[in-house]
């Protein structure tokens, strides 16, 4: 069984396609902008979900492994993932 289009319904999924493949484009690119990086500290541990204040008071809530992380320590969130910051000794 063959298929026959006519122009018109070969236009229309041509048009289809397109909007299509902006719309993957435009949800990759928003995706990419929620996976910023984040530099803080830790305000709230509650199971796996650890809440980051950054220095610009914007609070972030991430799930992952609190293991050895307490509130107050420095942490950076990078692709979701959360890396205690070593602390520096004295100059």
């Amino acid at each position: 069984m063959a298929l026959i289009f006519n122009r018109k319904e070969v236009q229309g999924m041509k048009k289809v396609l397109v909007l299509l493949v902006a719309i993957i484009f435009t949800l990759g690119v928003v995706g990419l902008c929620f996976a910023a990086d984040v530099k803080g500290s830790i305000t709230k541990i509650d199971g796996s979900k650890i809440t980051v204040k950054a220095a610009d008071g914007k609070e972030t809530t991430v799930e992952g492994d609190a293991k050895g992380l307490k509130v107050g320590d420095k942490v950076m969130v990078k692709d979701g993932k959360i890396q205690k910051k070593k602390a520096v000794e004295g100059c």
